[in-house]
């Protein structure tokens, strides 16, 4: 068995990495050094454990045990990037299993007739250049690459500037099939964002389904303006709008049974003495199926733009980016929820399993979460049970290398 004991210390050895301010947050946004660091970190563990490492063209890093080019790989692996102030084990506890399975098929002496590979895609947040699973997107076409090279961070960096910086090739971005093609089965284990399995005191459970969902940019104006002349009966203030749009946000979901945040927004000229110009929101919301989603996104959108009429303001929506449902139908994911005797239950996170799952066989494997805080620094899930699904990982893996 792995022990805690064994878990928390090559836990120990990442976790300090990008972690920052007073709440115990990590800010690991990718390409940035501290990000640079944490795949050091991963190379060096790899390299430790006898693993070819590669960087594919988008920039997904590939730890493989067996022949890379060989097809019918066994994939595992996650994410080391993080939402800001993020907590620890959303991305990370996934490479962290996908190491120490390796460690443990070959304490149990099983010899693989497929190559078993460990991966840490990047951008999976979208934290820093707005895009979500943005390594896997492009590994496997569903984003654009002339696309991907237009994204800036919020600093006005270049996507193509900061992977080049990290000694990448930009104009090498895009589609990966013949390495897709190769992917026999990918498994992808991660901390729960949620309590369910704390409610059916189970350590791992097994997905059934992700919901379908997607972020929305909401662009408002109006007039700038003084704060201390204008009277209240005059001002087109596009931050009022914004304000109902967020009030409308809550609304609508609790209607819909739906869930829908919006956690980030911006105002210009940002003056505390001056009615704003301009102001931004993006809306993160998903749903249960994608009929729902859609109901929920036009409902917002139509509230807006209302309220923008009453207010004498104008308002735009952009998609940034929309995800449908994902079922994890397959025979890997059947595998699991027989194998393993975990509970099945769906989520509303997204996750780069759910972006493969439609060119490769997927399964994903989830850690109880004490708290049921997911993307703040209270994210928790014990040794002990990340422990047991190392081996639960281990389980699964020995099954699908055979």
């Amino acid at each position: 068995m792995t022990s805690p004991e064994r878990f928390a210390a090559l836990w120990g050895s990442l976790s300090p990495i990008g972690q920052a301010g007073d709440d115990g947050g990590y800010l690991r946004h990718s390409w940035t050094d501290t990000d640079l660091v944490c795949r050091e970190w991963f190379v060096e563990e790899a390299l430790d454990r006898d693993l070819e490492v590669e960087i594919d063209r988008n920039g997904n890093l590939w730890a493989w045990w067996g022949e890379p080019e060989q097809e019918g790989a066994v994939v595992t692996g996650s994410h080391l990037d993080s939402v800001p102030h993020g907590g620890a084990y959303d991305g990370p506890l996934g490479v962290v299993s996908g190491l120490l399975a390796v460690d443990r098929l070959r304490e149990r002496g099983v010899r693989p007739i497929r190559p078993i590979a460990v991966v840490v895609f990047t951008e999976e947040e979208g934290a820093r250049f707005g895009v979500p699973c943005l390594g896997s997107r492009l590994m496997t076409g569903a984003f654009d690459a002339a696309a991907a090279l237009r994204l800036r961070d919020r600093d006005g960096v270049w996507l193509a500037d900061a992977i080049g910086r990290a000694g990448l090739d930009p104009d090498r971005l895009g589609p990966d099939p013949e390495r897709l093609a190769r992917i026999g089965a990918f498994v992808e284990l991660h901390v729960e964002q949620g309590r369910a399995l704390d409610h059916l005191n189970a350590p791992v459970g097994v997905a059934s389904a992700i919901w379908p969902h997607g972020r929305y940019r909401f662009d408002f104006t109006g007039e700038g303006n003084h704060a201390g002349t204008t009277r209240m009966s005059d001002r087109h203030d596009p931050m009022l709008t914004l304000a109902h749009t967020v009030v409308a946000t809550d609304e609508a979901a609790r209607t819909h049974g739906a869930h829908a945040t919006v956690g980030r927004v911006e105002a210009a000229p940002n003056a505390t003495n001056a009615i704003a110009a301009r102001a931004s929101a993006w809306l993160d919301a998903r749903a249960a199926d994608g009929e729902t989603l859609q109901k929920l996104v036009d409902s917002i959108r139509e509230r807006a733009e209302k309220r923008a009429r009453m207010d004498g303001t104008h308002v735009t929506m952009t998609a940034e980016s929309i995800t449908g449902e994902v079922g994890f139908t397959g025979e890997v994911s059947k595998l699991a929820a027989l194998e393993l005797g975990a509970p099945v239950l769906p989520t509303g996170a997204g996750h780069d399993a759910g972006v493969l799952s439609g060119h490769v066989d997927t399964a994903m494997l989830f850690v109880r979460n004490p708290t049921g805080i997911s993307h703040a620094p209270q994210e928790s899930a014990s040794a002990a049970d990340c422990s047991i699904g190392v081996e639960k990982l281990t389980d699964l893996l020995a099954r699908l290398c055979r």
